[in-house]
């Protein structure tokens, strides 16, 4: 078995990876061979690695792209260093470049409440659209999260389920507006469904939605509406967790509701904006204090 084969054996069994994981990686792992050349892989070294970095940087290669390619070859070396007779994982010392952190554009509150509002077209596909973003809006949800939502998962005590980054469940408020557009949503799902199928939101074949329609269709409701700065799913769980920490000053609740593994990552993602700064420090600072 080759050692491509052999990855991809691990990736699709023991690692459980997600069909994007999987796909990803292997292309990885392709690049790799393809830098390495006629160089054998058990015979590469960190100086090679470290050398195969330079070259991405050099092609322009994102940091996040070249942090995630380590990551997915360190992987790989200790998979064949564990079943073949591999001795080295030349990438175990190799540290990825540092990747610039930008924020997404900021979305205010009263923006994000324009557009939601707007979403009011009788059409069941509207009506889904609506429920799907409000949703998003009111908890913080990843794309994945969203398409990745059960009817099941939906509970009455007004909370939702959700799987999360590396197969990590949390449970999410719902604010009564979601509440309210999913309510309207769902004789339209019974509808659409097709046997078998549990998603909370169906595209117009009766499927389960995926993250790319959800997108294309946020960005035709921004043409629509006329929305000169157009929005992404990823812009209303920014915008979710910036007003959320912007009303309750708790950066702790921000990161459980978003799901981060650590709060030094719900810093890098939420926004205060600098007139809110400004008033806190002005309430608070012994030498600000507005008379």
């Amino acid at each position: 078995m080759t050692p491509l084969a052999r990855f991809e054996r691990y990736l699709t069994g023991e690692h459980g990876s997600s069909a994007a994981t999987r796909s990803a990686y292997l292309a990885d792992a392709q690049l790799l061979l393809d830098l390495a050349g006629d160089c054998p892989l058990d015979r590469l070294t960190a100086r090679d690695i470290r050398g195969f970095v330079r070259q991405m940087r050099q092609r322009k290669h994102d940091a996040r792209s070249i942090a995630r390619r380590l990551s997915a070859w360190r992987t790989w070396f200790r998979l064949l260093v564990r079943e073949t007779d591999f001795t080295l994982n030349p990438v175990a010392s190799v540290r990825a470049p540092r990747a610039e952190k930008k924020l997404p554009r900021p979305v205010s509150v009263d923006a994000a409440a324009g557009f939601l509002d707007n979403l009011s077209d009788n059409d069941p596909l509207a009506l889904r659209d609506r429920a799907m973003y409000e949703l998003a809006y009111s908890s913080g949800l990843r794309v994945s999260e969203l398409v990745g939502a059960d009817l099941a998962d939906l509970h009455p005590d007004a909370t939702l389920r959700v799987l999360g980054k590396g197969g990590k469940s949390r449970v999410v408020p719902v604010g009564r507006i979601a509440l309210a557009a999913i309510a309207n949503w769902l004789p339209c799902r019974t509808v659409l469904l097709q046997a078998g199928e549990t998603a909370l939101f169906l595209n117009r074949f009766g499927h389960r939605m995926t993250a790319r329609a959800v997108q294309m269709r946020l960005s035709n409701w921004s043409d629509k509406l006329g929305l000169g700065d157009k929005l992404h799913p990823h812009r209303l769980r920014h915008a979710c967790a910036s007003h959320f920490l912007q009303a309750s000053g708790d950066l702790r609740a921000t990161q459980e509701l978003l799901g981060h593994a650590s709060i030094a990552t719900t810093q890098i993602y939420t926004h205060l904006d600098f007139n809110r700064l400004s008033e806190v420090y002005d309430q608070s600072h012994p030498r600000a204090k507005v008379k």
